[in-house]
């Protein structure tokens, strides 16, 4: 929404909050924030704010359309809605939720669908998923694709050298980022790494970068059996900067969720020049392309095989780097910015 804002100044832009906000949000003159109650951090509160709260605002400021970021949008309210779906893992693999969320995502995300005007989502297999589930004319969904930002690039040699000194004494390692949550398939990377280390004999450390979300359960016992365990290295979630060093000296990411809308990780690691391994399954295969080493993320085997692979031929991991380098092109900020801004117009002008 920062592009947006900032490349269409004939426009105003209010910006509902259910809480105090980052001044950091307020990017632009034409951009107005509002802070709304209750802060909505329970699926009763989820209701309350769309559904009572928002209606008043929207009314208030008479407002043209409502962009929703995360699908969620208010039933109540009588105005043009465009809801970004990212994706619908929860209708799926609801057991990923917490009873109370998957609920209400279940009851509520196919009305959200039906009311909006225009949905946007992240991929091809979100749209067609979208459109399945929810009985959803494919015509009234667009695919934006997400971006990097512009922070994720090569590392130098020197700072390579000083990541690996910091986190793995100086090993290679393979990385994983993203949030710990059941279906980033956490526990069956810990194992496939586990058999790795058995098989090559190596001093390959794994990171892991993210903080834990709901249901980890699955990922500490899989780490508490692990022979290896003190080669698996937990960083917590690291900013921007120093995460970019984190990929750039990274042997390979290994990015092995079952279920994902889009992959931000995949394009960050390969915009940084580092391998990728990733599932192939639902939209990983579209976002990586020819420039990935694809695994059965429901097989430790396969995840194990695949690390293996790479690390016993170089040739392949450097093949993957420069495939990578092109795939990669295809993604940026600015062109999701471009192409959501057509959607906005398309509900605007309908």
């Amino acid at each position: 929404m920062k592009r947006i804002a900032q490349w269409h100044p004939e426009h105003k832009f209010y910006f509902i909050f259910d809480r105090p906000y980052d001044p950091e949000f307020v990017f632009s003159d034409n951009i107005e924030p509002i802070v709304i109650g209750p802060q909505a951090r329970h699926p009763l509160l989820f209701y309350y704010w769309f559904e009572k709260s928002v209606p008043k605002v929207l009314d208030q400021i008479n407002a043209d359309a409502f962009i929703s970021p995360d699908g969620y949008l208010s039933l109540n309210a009588n105005i043009k809605s465009l809801a970004v779906i990212h994706d619908i893992n929860f209708m799926h693999n609801p057991k990923d939720f917490p009873f109370g969320i998957r609920n209400y995502y279940q009851y509520f995300f196919p009305k959200f669908a039906k009311k909006a005007k225009k949905i946007v989502t992240v991929s091809n297999f979100s749209k067609n998923d979208i459109s399945k589930q929810f009985d959803i004319d494919a015509d009234n969904i667009d695919v934006v694709y997400n971006g990097s930002k512009e922070i994720y690039k090569p590392s130098t040699k020197e700072e390579i050298i000083n990541t690996k000194k910091k986190y793995t004494s100086n090993c290679d390692y393979f990385l994983f980022v993203g949030a710990l949550s059941p279906r980033k398939n956490i526990a069956n990377l810990l194992s496939a790494f586990e058999i790795f280390k058995k098989r090559s004999q190596t001093n390959f450390k794994l990171i892991i970068v993210g903080e834990k979300m709901f249901k980890t359960k699955n990922i500490n016992d899989a780490f508490l059996k692990m022979q290896f365990k003190e080669d698996v290295v937990f960083t917590g979630r690291k900013n921007p900067e120093e995460l970019n060093k984190i990929y750039g000296a990274a042997y390979a990411l290994t990015f092995v969720p079952y279920f994902e809308g889009f992959g931000i990780p995949i394009i960050e690691a390969m915009n940084c020049e580092t391998a990728v391994i990733t599932s192939n399954v639902t939209s990983m295969p579209e976002v990586s392309g020819d420039a990935a080493l694809l695994v059965d993320p429901f097989s430790v085997d396969s995840i194990a095989n695949a690390l293996m692979k790479i690390y016993s031929e170089p040739k392949l991991r450097l093949e993957l780097i420069e495939k990578g380098k092109k795939q990669c092109q295809k993604f940026s900020w600015d062109k999701t910015a471009i192409k959501l801004w057509v959607s906005i117009e398309k509900i605007l002008h309908d």
